[in-house]
């Protein structure tokens, strides 16, 4: 029954984008001397996750339907424009830092929205901490 809640799929979702960010954040700092190499980011989670209930396309009706096994959100690395280095590699070292940044307090805020939830719940159900 709480699995189910609107708020702890939106937070898993969250972490699942910030995990996949990561990836693609470490991938890029990983090629940064790799010649012709084109760095890649993910669109921001507002925007993905928002395109699943934004219009009459398809939805996942259960776990597993669309997107992953456990049913959360499919993210994809697109590559990014930016101005390539003589050798032609788009990455900027500074750039990746700073999403890194970001990464971190994306899912810093997912695991902080899914205690306040389970907190919220333990209280509810008289099992304070």
């Amino acid at each position: 029954m709480f699995e189910k809640l609107e708020i702890t799929r939106m937070a898993q979702a969250l972490a699942a984008h910030a995990g996949a960010r990561q990836t693609a954040v470490a991938q890029n700092i990983a090629q940064a001397d790799t010649p012709g190499y084109r760095a890649v980011d993910l669109p921001d989670f507002a925007s993905v996750y928002g395109a699943d209930d934004a219009g009459p396309g398809m939805r996942a009706t259960r776990a597993g339907h669309i997107g992953t096994e456990d049913g959360t959100p499919e993210f994809v690395a697109r590559t990014v424009r930016g101005a390539a280095s003589p050798d032609g590699n788009t990455v900027s070292v500074e750039t990746e830092m700073v999403k890194a940044v970001e990464v971190r307090q994306e899912h810093d805020m997912a695991l902080a929205v899914y205690r306040s939830v389970s907190d919220i719940l333990r209280v509810s159900l008289g099992r304070a901490r």
